[in-house]
């Protein structure tokens, strides 16, 4: 059977549940221009929850999903009589308050004459819904629907009306895949128009992982509006044209064990191993090399620097690096024994673990230098030992002859 046809695929399930993050970012950074200050939570009391700081309002989006059939917004829809049990439920527990917005936002489109058409934001008319609302209740034999019915008709008429006055059916919500342009609407003013990619895909990365603590409850239950203008405020920096973007990811990688091993024949490590480098030492050698690699790999593929400008760059590493080197060698004079030119080795060492020498102006993360040095010794453009490049031929000779 071809892997798309199974009917328990797993697919449909996961695209809603990333729509509901995707929508939560879209209204977030559409509420902050217009609500000074609020949070928002996903899979609390309901897909979306917006809370308004300072007052009683209280947000409750339920959304539905459907990017391969027609949503059904029929008066006898799934999608809503079970948005209506989850809130009629909550609402006689107590867990929904009395005065809460309840939101259907789904890719559906309401019929005409249906219940759904009747809550649209426009051209309400609660009462018409709420009776053929009944009559659906009152009169279907659907047994998986039974459930919902049974709670709404539970519900004294009076309050099934209370209810139903809070209730909104935002219908023909644009699909997952149509949310990208929504999302570049939105931060089109944050960046040059070449970069809205790299940032929104930026922003989106730490959305999701942001809602990922929420859900696990680390740090903190809510997204505060503040954070989401702070993290906005901090992206339009690195977009700057004196500053380049920093990745989360990268900048909390860390090496393991396999990842180390698999980094031992570069021509760096050995170049380390040629001074007799600590472990630690070596280690974090590696770790910087990786994660300036792949820094300066993202921010060519995003377009956000030249090669020529790369280019530049390690020209002035190199020089720098020459001045240090060449006056290491002038210190060492007649004394060149393998001891004192291996701790006279160390020493053009650590100046490259601390010297500062940024990409851009605003570019200070200390591993980009410190990675980039390394990838300039994994050329044998530079090295740390006197007699680096003699050394490194003699390994490759030997290398070659039980290759």
């Amino acid at each position: 059977m071809p892997p798309n046809s199974s009917s328990f695929s797993a697919a449909d399930p996961s695209l809603g549940y990333f729509y509901q993050v995707r929508s939560a970012l879209l209204w977030s950074l559409n509420r902050l221009r217009t609500v000074p200050d609020f949070f928002v939570t996903v899979e609390t009391l309901d897909d979306v929850v917006f809370e308004t700081s300072g007052s009683s309002s209280l947000d409750l989006i339920q959304t539905k999903h459907h990017l391969k059939r027609p949503g059904d917004l029929s008066d006898y829809s799934p999608d809503l009589w079970k948005a209506l049990r989850i809130w009629f439920e909550g609402r006689a527990s107590g867990l929904i308050p009395t005065n809460a917005h309840l939101q259907l936002v789904t890719t559906g489109k309401a019929p005409a004459d249906s219940a759904t058409s009747r809550l649209l934001t426009k051209n309400r008319d609660v009462t018409g819904a709420q009776h053929r609302l009944d009559s659906v209740a009152s009169s279907s034999t659907n047994k998986t629907l039974d459930s919902s019915f049974r709670v709404y008709l539970a519900t004294a008429p009076s309050m099934r009306t209370a209810i139903l006055e809070r209730v909104i059916v935002i219908d023909n919500a644009p699909t997952i895949l149509d949310l990208e342009e929504n999302l570049r609407n939105e931060v089109f003013w944050a960046t040059e128009k070449e970069h809205l990619t790299p940032f929104l895909e930026r922003l989106e990365g730490w959305w999701l992982r942001r809602i990922l603590l929420q859900l696990a409850n680390v740090d903190s239950d809510r997204v505060s509006s503040a954070e989401i203008e702070s993290k906005m405020a901090d992206l339009r920096e690195q977009f700057k044209q004196d500053s380049l973007p920093i990745d989360d990811d990268i900048l909390d990688f860390v090496l393991d064990d396999d990842q180390e091993s698999a980094y031992l024949t570069f021509t760096f490590v050995k170049q380390l191993g040629l001074i007799q480098a600590g472990k630690r030492r070596i280690a974090a050698a590696i770790r910087d090399y990786y994660r300036a690699f792949e820094q300066r790999s993202r921010w060519l593929r995003d377009d956000l620097i030249g090669g020529f400008a790369l280019e530049k760059y390690e020209k002035r590493l190199e020089e720098e690096w020459e001045l240090v080197f060449e006056a290491m060698r002038d210190e060492l004079g007649d004394e060149k024994t393998d001891e004192v030119m291996t701790k006279a080795a160390r020493s053009v060492l650590a100046w490259a673990e601390r010297t500062s020498l940024p990409i851009r102006p605003n570019v200070t993360e200390p591993f980009i230098t410190r990675g980039s040095l390394h990838m300039l010794a994994d050329e044998a453009r530079i090295g740390w030992h006197p007699h680096f490049r003699d050394l490194l031929s003699a390994i490759l000779v030997v290398r070659e002859k039980h290759g």
